[in-house]
């Protein structure tokens, strides 16, 4: 099984450093400075003064078009495809089957959060230069990148990603002084900010102009509030028969896939990881995960043949997030979410309530939580436990299975199954490294990083803005091996070692630490109802809170373990007016 978290890279949650550049913005509004240090561009944040923050304008970069037909179908669309909704059949409580509508993530936007495009009259107010063609600060711009590989609109050559990196960085400093030119928006060239929403290959795009120095200049650079990715191979394209995309393979630019290929136009030392974020803070780029290989009918189905399960049908699970270092050089991994999407389509992972609820979380949240289980003891079977105190050789992997939803809402934020190629793997010696027979201890560096949700009190349905989700953990009942045979005397094909559901709801408290206070609770005990305070504690940076809560199945096999919970301010909503937001239906 292909699984992100099989990497040999640590996984753990964001944990950011005080002083004047920490890159976790607690409680401040943001402004990206850049400085060089061993090489790379770095981007430490300070106070704006944008009453507008987190409502940024919003530049849309498209994904990957193979064929000549592809891109001139492509620049057909003014919307470069980020206007395309879908249709699903979902069954009502009367048992009736009823259609799902998904608008799209442009038409939400523009409903929900007062977004506009910047067409009028024919044409592209940021292209033109026309002083009576105002642009509204909420604009979603398309970076029609393909363009200039057109037939009807270019020369019909299609030019190297750095080159669509290098527009990128242009059209960011021209959507800037159109929008600083507007008086109407009130904000300054030095607070201008702008969001980046990208699929597939457009988030390496993104990555090329924020971690390349040649691609562009600071000044764009410095703009970027946030990266949001829809199904990137940030870790390049791998196939069953030749693993990674050929360099040679150069028909329709597809060897921009090829890592070594990669490493050259993000700036990056040739390795076989290329999805490290440098001189961008990795938490502020957000991977939008699809699990549904299936789904995904380019080329007839042969693409999903080729890279196989454990993908959305081009994109493998494990090649599909980033990471990279803060300032003290430790390795952070970004969040992400995981949602039963193929990678594009009517019914892909741009085109779903999934990803628009992600993104819009993500951008404009003001809390997010983290979750990780640490896993103190892991007991056997009575047979199984036996043969280990005899010496025998003894092996057993485990998968953890993880899923969120938003209170009020009839969709889970992310979602990791096995069944669905996505679960998190890690075998027991992973877990508690040794040798036979010693007394082995946990690796924290191993814990399962379960979660990463943002919040919003905006959309909560409660009076007091509380925001809560419900959290369900499973751990499979794991396939021991005793000398190399399967111990399948006790096993039962689905079966867990511990199922939970939790429930976490947070409230603003001005009278508690970093504004919030936290309840839990267990479904099994108050259904729907969080009732036990969180012992919360502040963490040793200060960035936000943290609480433990016991996880445990006392009978053999069983585990303990506990919960543990992060909480930090996201975005700095200021106060009044400046936290001025159009109704929206979801809710929190």
């Amino acid at each position: 099984m292909e699984d992100a978290s099989r990497s040999t890279r640590v996984e753990r949650p964001f944990r950011p450093p005080s002083g004047r550049d920490s890159f976790w913005p607690v409680d401040r509004r943001s402004i990206p400075a850049q400085e060089h240090r061993h090489g790379f561009i770095f981007i430490s944040f300070r106070r704006i003064a944008n009453p507008r923050h987190p409502y940024h304008p919003i530049i849309y970069v498209r994904g990957f078009a193979a064929t000549q037909g592809k891109i001139e179908e492509a620049v057909a669309d003014p919307y470069m495809g980020f206007n395309m909704g879908s249709t699903k059949a979902r069954m009502a409580w009367t048992g009736e089957i009823r259609r799902f509508f998904f608008e799209s993530p442009l038409v939400r936007l523009m409903h929900d959060h007062g977004y506009s495009d910047v067409f009028e009259d024919g044409e592209d107010r940021v292209d033109v230069d026309r002083p009576d063609r105002h642009i509204r600060y909420r604009s979603i711009v398309i970076y029609r990148y393909y363009d200039e590989a057109s037939r009807n609109f270019g020369s019909g050559d299609t030019p190297p990603i750095e080159h669509f990196a290098r527009g990128l960085g242009r059209l960011i400093l021209r959507l800037r002084d159109k929008i600083c030119a507007n008086p109407e928006n009130a904000v300054a060239p030095a607070d201008f900010r702008v969001h980046l929403v990208a699929h597939s290959m457009g988030g390496l795009v993104c990555r090329a102009f924020l971690q390349n120095p040649a691609l562009g200049s600071g000044e764009a650079r410095r703009a970027v509030d946030k990266l949001f990715t829809y199904a990137t191979p940030h870790n390049g394209i791998d196939l069953r028969v030749v693993r990674n995309v050929p360099g040679w393979l150069t028909f329709g630019n597809i060897n921009n896939f090829n890592r070594e290929r990669m490493a050259g136009y993000l700036a990056l030392p040739a390795a076989d990881d290329v999805s490290i974020v440098r001189g961008f803070p990795p938490e502020r780029v957000f991977n939008l995960i699809g699990t549904d290989a299936r789904d995904y009918t380019a080329l007839k189905g042969m693409s999903t043949w080729a890279v196989g399960e454990g993908s959305d049908g081009l994109v493998r699970i494990a090649n599909a997030a980033t990471h990279g270092p803060r300032e003290d050089g430790t390795d952070v991994t970004s969040p992400r979410a995981f949602v039963h999407r193929g990678h594009s389509g009517h019914y892909g992972i741009v085109n779903s309530e999934e990803g628009y609820q992600n993104l819009v979380r993500f951008l404009f949240g003001t809390l997010r939580v983290d979750g990780i289980l640490h896993i103190d003891d892991i007991s056997l079977p009575v047979e199984v436990a036996a043969a280990l105190k005899d010496g025998r050789a003894i092996r057993a992997s485990y998968q953890f299975e993880t899923a969120v939803g938003i209170r009020g809402c009839q969709w889970q934020i992310t979602r990791r199954e096995a069944r669905e190629h996505s679960a998190i793997f890690r075998a027991y010696d992973e877990l508690f490294p040794g040798e036979p027979g010693t007394k082995r201890l946990p690796d924290r560096s191993r814990s399962p990083h379960l979660f990463s949700v943002f919040l919003d009190p905006g959309k909560s349905v409660e009076a007091s803005g509380s925001v809560s989700f419900a959290f369900d953990l499973k751990i499979l009942v794991p396939d021991y091996e005793i000398d190399g045979a399967p111990f399948m005397k006790r096993h039962y094909e689905g079966g867990c070692i511990l199922r939970q559901q939790i429930l976490i709801e947070a409230f603003p408290d001005a009278g508690a630490p970093l504004g919030w206070r936290i309840k839990y609770g267990y479904q099994e005990k108050t259904p729907g109802k969080p009732n036990r305070e969180a012992p919360v504690y502040m963490l040793a940076d200060g960035s936000g809170l943290a609480f433990d809560i016991e996880v445990a199945q006392r009978t053999r096999p069983g585990v303990t373990s506990a919960l543990h919970v992060e909480a930090r301010p996201w975005n700095d909503w200021g106060s009044g007016d400046e936290r001025e937001r159009v109704a929206e239906p979801g809710r929190d």
